[in-house]
This record gives structure tokens, sequence and C-alpha cells, in this order.
């Protein structure tokens, strides 16, 4: 036994003294990226995400010499498309991505169609300070993320409500159901595939089926059909008496905010639990608005970045990735009034300096102590995504 704790041993030293050998010298990557220009590819539907992505850049073109140009998505899987086009043309080198803030379902797409280079989250010098211990790092979606991409921020799902018109929100599917039915036409959620729709018939999906290990995996047509219908059966009672009575969904979170805003509901979603504080400071919401946890938790969900296989300015797009997950830009990301995300990174082991960038932080009013949220649940399998996605649309698109 002890002679194979031994071999063991010296397989895990020869293993990390070849990486060691193999992974590119960190001052070569920043030097070769210097000059460089870096097409990152991210959803730009969002103020506050655009400027902070346009503060990222202005930093990185002062500190690393790289200039960064923002490519607004409306949809990710446009960027996939992309550059599986590129693959399928034998595009291997100067693709037209560089970086891609990507989410799970597209992941498992690029991950399946060998559309990602890597690993490389192993040569970022900050990836040292990642929270891998306590929070969902190493999966997306539950596909293992094996160094693919980089965590960006976590979200979680939340109820956004005004306080001066709902003093005590319902946390629960039925709760929910009962306080729609009392208050018609006072909740809104957003019409599906947009991503917080989506997620939040996954969040119902979980909370129906008390989580059922069955939906961390793909599902055949039976098992799919066992499984939703809770879900549907649910939305065939709660669309009655939601926001227009399901015959019109809002767009997005923005225009859930706008509603919220404009009294024209009560409550809604976000996928930030400093989503309140972020619309009071930016004059989006009252100071009225609030934000709580789904009882039992909700959705959690990290955002990562991954580099395409044929990146042009591959150099320069790891510098961005590494710069991102410094704790200058994590706290900056985390600051209320600039996206109130949550770092991904364990501050408790930052060094003193480090830590008090988070430590100084100010807490808003709005913003909900840990214990209103509750636990982040996992994300079902991406298979759920697209099919919820799909069998929503059969239901109830045609309105």
């Amino acid at each position: 036994m002890i002679a194979s704790r031994r071999f063991r041993a010296l397989l895990a030293l020869i293993a990390v003294v070849v990486e060691s050998a193999a992974a590119p010298d960190w001052a070569d990557i920043l030097n070769e990226a210097r000059g460089q220009t870096v097409y990152w590819n991210a959803w730009g539907g969002d103020a506050r995400v655009n400027r902070h992505i346009a503060w990222a850049a202005a930093a990185a073109q002062q500190a690393f010499g790289i200039e960064v140009r923002h490519v607004k998505l409306a949809d990710t899987a446009d960027a996939v498309s992309r550059v599986l086009a590129e693959k399928s043309a034998g595009r291997t080198s100067g693709g037209s991505v560089d970086l891609l803030w990507v989410n799970g379902e597209n992941f498992a797409a690029m991950k399946q169609h060998g559309l990602l280079y890597g690993p490389f989250v192993h040569l970022l010098p900050n990836h040292h300070w990642l929270d891998t211990n306590n929070l969902p790092l190493l999966s997306d979606f539950t596909v293992p993320a094996d160094g693919l991409e980089a965590p960006w921020s976590v979200a979680q799902l939340v109820l956004l409500f005004d306080r001066d018109r709902l003093t005590t929100p319902p946390r629960t599917p039925d709760a929910l159901l009962a306080w729609a039915r009392a208050h018609p036409g006072r909740f809104a959620y957003p019409r599906p595939p947009d991503f917080l729709g989506t997620t939040f018939l996954k969040q119902l999906l979980l909370q129906l089926t008390t989580n059922h290990p069955a939906l961390g995996s793909p599902a055949t047509a039976a098992e799919f059909q066992r499984w939703t219908t809770p879900l549907w059966q649910y939305l065939d009672a709660l669309h009655p008496h939601v926001w227009r009575q399901a015959r019109a969904f809002p767009g997005g979170g923005p225009a859930l905010v706008r509603l919220l805003a404009d009294a024209e509901v009560d409550l809604t979603l976000a996928f930030s639990p400093e989503a309140a504080a972020s619309g009071i400071l930016s004059g989006q919401l009252p100071g009225t608005a609030r934000t709580t946890g789904f009882e039992g938790g909700s959705i959690g969900n990290v955002s990562f970045l991954a580099i395409p296989f044929n990146s042009r300015s591959r150099s320069g797009a790891l510098v961005l990735a590494n710069f991102l997950l410094s704790p200058v830009a994590q706290a900056r990301k985390q600051d209320p009034s600039e996206m109130g995300a949550r770092t991904v990174l364990a501050v408790e082991r930052l060094d003193p300096a480090d830590r008090d960038l988070f430590e100084r932080l100010p807490r808003h009013e709005a913003s909900p102590s840990p214990g209103d949220l509750g636990p982040l649940l996992p994300e079902p399998h991406p298979y759920w995504m697209d099919r919820l996605e799909q069998e929503w649309e059969r239901r109830y698109g045609g309105r």
C-alpha cells in the first residue's frame, strides 16, 4: 500500500514537472500580447455591462498595450456559429473571435465540436485565487470546465420587488401562484429563450421536482415529459394572472427593470442579488426597490470566458482574461455602482491590500443579506435548457 502511494505521488510529481515544462512563460505571453487587438465577443444588452467592459478595455490598453474591441452580441450563439463555420471552412488561425463571454449551453456545444483553445486557466497567474472550494467553478451546467474557460463572476436568480407596494414577497412556487391570483397582472417574467426567462423555467423545474437527480443529465422524451409535466401545469395556472395575462412577455432584464420602475408590476426577476442596489444607484429604480432569494435557494450561475481554438490574438486574450481575474477588476465588478456581480475569488486568501479592495466596497441598504438568498442551486444539464425553450415556445409562443 505504501509503495502504491509512493508510485502515485511520483506520477503526480512527473505530471507537474511535465506541465511546467510545457507551459509557456507568462513573461513571453505578456510580450507577445503587447500591440495585439482582442475582439471580445460579449452580450451587449445591458448598459452597465457595456460600461464595465469599456473600463476593462481602457485599463488593458494602458497596462498591457492591448487594444480591446467589444463585439456586442444579441445572442452568444451567433459567435459560436461563426467559430463553427470558420472551423468547417478550415480556418484554423486568424479567427474572428478572440475572447468570448460564454454560457453553459454554448460552452457545451463548443466543447463538443472542438472549438475551444486550452486548457488555459492554469496559465493565468490569478487563477491561484479562485474560490474553487465554495463556488461551482469547475463545471458549467454540469459539464466539466476542464480549464477550457476562466470564471468571471457569479450570479444568482433573485426576486426583484418594490417594498412600498409589496412588503412580503412570495418565495416559493405555491406562494407565487397564490400571490399572482390575488394580484393579477403584477408579476412578469421574460419570454424564453431570454436567459432570465429560461432560468425562471429551470428554477421552477428544480423546485417542483425537488431538484431531482434526473435533471443532471440528458433525458429521453418520456423522461422529459414525466419530469416537466408539473412545470407546464404550474405555468398553465400562473399565466392568466401574470402581466398582460401572458399574451405578451417582456424582452429581458432591462425591460423588467422598466416595468418595476414604472409601477406596471410589483414583482419580477433579476440575475444579481445587487440588482436593486445597482438600479437605485444608476437611477433606473426607486429607492424602495429590493431583492430577495427563493426559499431553499435559487439557481446560481458562473459567467465564464473562453478562447476559441483559432483566436487571432491568443496571447492578448490570455492577458485580458488574467486581468479580469485580478482583485482590482473583480472588486470593481462587484461594486454595486458598477455591476454588483459577485467575485469568483477567495477574498480571504488575498493579500491584505487586495482584500481591502473588497472590504471597502460600500454595502447598499437594498443589498440582501446572505441569509436572504439561500444556497446556490446547480444548473440542470444543457439538454434541459434547449428542450424547455422548445416546449415553452410550442405551448405558449404563438400567443
